[in-house]
């Protein structure tokens, strides 16, 4: 049905001064891009543009710059360094909106690496656990190669493609990376006890991997009726669905069914989502629309911020000037959220960093990005309590914030911002 090449074979159809789109989170072809990696020596001025990727990117190693240069739509920790030694790069943009960048061949995508379960008799592939923009990166290149994974799940979706779509196919037998939890700690715990505590039944979720979403899934058990339509999910979910509390029957959109994006998890996720028709996986131009996220009613959207200053403005993306993850889909779900029937923003985090510094500050670091704008912000919440600030003014804010920032920064984030801040502002 379909013929095999060896990898090395295959990526020669990648040229210099090529954009080469790699599938993201745990569906990276590895293999195809160790082979790309291997022909450093021929290669010059390749870009390879994704999100975040499990695994290994020997192409992002900076002595390798004159043959690739990294292009990140969210920055994984395995290619963050490239932005400061010079061989990567970071563009800023929705997650909902990333196909447009093919669609519109605002990146012109040259060659595809995808990652794919073995074809079915009727000669059709699953994306797998990962379609994101994947898609609209097939539909707008020129070539694509896959790596056929007899150990890659078959998800039910948008994610399936014909074999005619596939210039190159290359056989691997390989385990998908796995993310394990640890327990979450007695912060994450009580901040996912306050979450918990706002979520009603027949609400829809969409959260991310972490400590505090799983805090959350393990105190939702006695909920009923709960939705599903997530950016991604883990296997936080799995208990919820099969207790029935997750069986999205009160959702608006792809109702009776749990929607998302991507996966990130253990083998026991990858093995429960295997031709499971409960679980969705579609594009992020659908999963992300904001005009999707808002028709369900109640819809709970939970995100995460590296600080929150005393007005509302949420960096999710960099420590200052340093640029450490990216913008996402945050934007997508609190908006979406917030316009929702009944539903909820929520920007979840610790009072304080692992050094003890305050994650609630006066002002934002110079050169932090604001990913959530005041006017968007809805809930913060801490260890230490629940912040509503929508409709509230600014001086509520500060009064709010300060109250649920750790005891032993409170004095002098009053003090900083009252004395400091404020006057400038006025």
């Amino acid at each position: 049905m379909y013929k095999t090449v060896s990898a090395e074979e295959a990526v020669k159809i990648i040229k210099s001064n090529s954009k080469v789109y790699v599938q993201a989170a745990a569906a990276a072809p590895t293999v195809l891009l160790k082979a790309m990696t291997d022909r450093h020596e021929e290669l010059r001025n390749v870009e390879v543009c994704h999100l975040h990727i499990e695994g290994e990117a020997p192409y992002a190693d900076p002595k390798y710059a004159s043959s690739f240069h990294v292009n990140s739509f969210f920055i994984g920790k395995n290619v963050r360094h490239t932005l400061a030694a010079g061989n990567g790069s970071y563009t800023p943009v929705f997650l909902s909106e990333l196909p447009l960048l093919f669609k519109r061949n605002i990146v012109d995508v040259s060659v595809a690496l995808i990652h794919v379960s073995v074809p079915d008799k009727h000669g059709y592939c699953s994306l797998g656990v990962s379609v994101e923009a994947t898609l609209a990166a097939i539909d707008n290149a020129d070539h694509v190669i896959a790596q056929v994974n007899k150990q890659m799940p078959r998800t039910h979706g948008a994610g399936i493609i014909h074999v005619s779509e596939i210039d190159y196919f290359v056989d691997v037998d390989e385990p998908l990376p796995e993310l394990i939890s640890r327990e979450p700690t007695a912060v994450e715990d009580q901040i996912g006890h306050y979450i918990a505590g706002l979520i009603d039944d027949r609400s829809t979720l969409q959260m991310g991997i972490g400590m505090i979403p799983n805090a959350v899934l393990s105190k939702l058990h006695n909920h009923k009726d709960l939705g599903l339509h997530t950016e991604m999910f883990s296997d936080g979910v799995i208990d919820l669905i099969l207790k029935d509390v997750i069986n999205s029957n009160y959702k608006a959109v792809n109702r009776g069914r749990a929607l998302a994006t991507f996966l990130m998890g253990s083998k026991r996720l990858y093995d429960y989502v295997d031709d499971n028709p409960f679980v969705e996986l579609r594009g992020s131009d659908y999963v992300n629309d904001v005009y999707m996220i808002r028709q369900n009613p109640n819809m709970i959207a939970i995100n995460s911020a590296i600080e929150v200053d005393l007005t509302g403005q949420v960096c999710a993306d960099s420590i200052g000037y340093k640029m450490y993850s990216g913008v996402g889909g945050q934007m997508d779900f609190i908006r979406g959220a917030s316009l929702s029937d009944g539903g909820k923003a929520i920007i979840a985090l610790p009072s304080v960093t692992k050094h003890g510094l305050s994650r609630i500050v006066p002002c934002l670091k110079d050169g932090a990005g604001v990913v959530t704008t005041r006017a968007h912000v809805h809930y913060i919440i801490t260890e230490y309590g629940v912040a509503n600030l929508y409709g509230k003014t600014i001086k509520q804010r500060v009064k709010a914030l300060i109250d649920i920032a750790h005891p032993s920064h409170r004095e002098e984030l009053e003090r900083s911002y009252f004395d400091s801040v404020m006057p400038k502002v006025i």
